[in-house]
C-alpha cells in the first residue's frame, strides 16, 4: 500500500511546514527551506514498503534542508537512505565530505549523523530506505552501514539503479511472495554497487565460498581454512577484523536463507529448518526470533512486516502529482 502526498493543496503559508514534516515521516527529520516563494513551490512524494525495506519516490523543486547534530543524536533504530538522482542536480553535504549529484548518481547516508542538502533545479528521485537489520541478509552487509556516493557510470551502481527504476513502476502489482522476492534482490544489487571498495580481499572470497557452501553442512573454520590455503587461527582473525565471527555471518547467512524460503515458497517449516543447517524447528525458531523479533510462521504470515522503518507514522494526504 502506498502513501502519497501532494503539496499542491497546502496553503502557501503551510508549505514550508508541511514538507518539513513530510521529509521527517518518509526519510530522516531535518530543518528544510524552500528555495523559490511557497505560492510557487511544488513537491510530490509517494512511500511504499517492500516488506521491512521501504522505497520512496520524491519530485521537488528547489529547496535545501539541514540535520544538525542535535536531531542526529534523536535517531531510534538506525537505518540507512540509497538515494538515486534521476532528474535534476544536487549538492548533499555527508560529514566533512561535499559531493555534485547528477542523474544517474547515488548517495548512501546515515541516520545517525549530521547531513545537509541543497537541491538547485527542479528534481526527481528515488531512495531506499534500509534498517540495518535488513544488512545483516547480504554477505557483508555490516560493512555497507556508512556514508558514500557511489558513482553513477559504474556498472554495478547502474544495475542497481536500472532496477529500482524497474521497481518503482511494477511494485504495485506483485504478490506477497514477489515482493519478498523483489526485497532480496534490491539489498543484493545494492551491496554488490556499494561493496567494491569496502571489503578487504580475503574477507570478501572467504565470504563469497560460505554463500556457495551454505547448503553442504561443511562449512566450518577448517573447510574455509583449506579452501583458501590459510591457517584456522587465520580465518578467526581475518572475521574478527570485520567485529564478526565464523559462526554469527554463518548462522546469520543461513537465517537469511531461510527468511527468504518462507517469504517464497511454502515447504514445511520444520523442513527448511534442517535445509539450513537447524538442529530442529524449535532450535530454528528460537534463532529466528532473535534475528528478526518474529517467529517463522508469523513472518510467513505477514506478521513480521509491520511498523514503521523511519520517521513518524506516515498519513496519506492526497494524491501525488506527475513527478516526470
Amino acid at each position: 500500500m502506498a502513501d502519497f502526498h501532494d503539496l499542491t493543496a497546502v496553503p502557501a503559508a503551510q508549505r514550508e511546514a508541511r514538507l518539513e514534516e513530510l521529509v521527517a515521516e518518509t526519510h530522516v527529520d531535518m530543518a528544510v527551506r524552500l528555495g523559490r516563494p511557497a505560492e510557487s513551490f511544488r513537491a510530490s512524494i509517494r512511500r511504499r514498503r517492500i516488506d521491512d525495506v521501504v522505497l520512496v519516490d520524491t519530485a521537488c523543486d528547489p529547496c535545501s534542508g539541514r540535520r544538525g547534530p542535535r536531531r542526529a543524536a534523536r535517531t531510534g533504530r538506525p537505518y540507512l537512505g540509497v538515494m538515486v538522482v534521476r532528474r535534476g542536480r544536487e549538492t548533499v553535504a555527508l560529514g566533512e565530505a561535499t559531493a555534485e549529484l547528477r542523474p544517474g548518481d547515488v548517495v548512501v547516508w546515515r541516520s545517525d549523523r549530521p547531513a545537509r542538502f541543497e537541491v538547485h533545479a527542479p528534481q526527481r528521485k528515488q531512495t531506499l530506505i534500509v534498517p540495518v537489520a535488513a544488512l545483516a541478509d547480504v554477505p557483508g552487509g555490516h560493512r555497507l552501514f556508512r556514508t558514500v556516493v557511489l558513482d553513477g557510470s559504474a556498472p554495478a551502481v547502474r544495475l542497481f539503479t536500472g532496477y529500482l527504476d524497474i521497481l518503482s513502476r511494477t511494485l504495485d502489482r506483485l504478490g506477497p511472495a514477489e515482493v519478498a522476492t523483489a526485497r532480496s534482490a534490491a539489498l543484493d544489487l545494492f551491496a554488490a554497487a556499494a561493496r567494491h571498495d569496502t571489503a578487504p580481499a580475503p574477507l570478501a572470497l572467504m565470504e563469497t565460498w560460505i554463500e556457495r557452501h551454505l547448503a553442504s553442512g561443511e562449512v566450518t573454520p577448517a573447510a574455509i581454512a583449506a579452501a583458501h590455503g590459510m591457517s584456522v587461527r587465520s580465518v578467526y582473525r581475518v572475521f574478527a577484523g570485520a567485529g564478526t565471527t565464523v559462526a554469527a555471518f554463518v548462522r546469520d547467512r543461513r537465517l537469511a536463507r531461510a527468511r527468504r524460503d518462507l517469504a517464497t515458497g511454502d515447504d514445511p517449516i520444520a523442513d527448511i529448518a534442517l535445509r539450513w543447517g537447524f538442529a530442529d524447528a524449535s532450535h530454528f525458531t528460537r534463532a529466528f526470533r532473535a534475528r528478526y523479533g518474529c517467529t517463522p510462521r508469523d513472518h510467513r504470515a505477514g506478521a513480521g512486516t509491520a511498523g514503521p522503518v523511519a520517521g513518524r507514522q506516515v498519513q496519506a494526504v492526497g494524491a501525488a502529482p506527475e513527478s516526470g
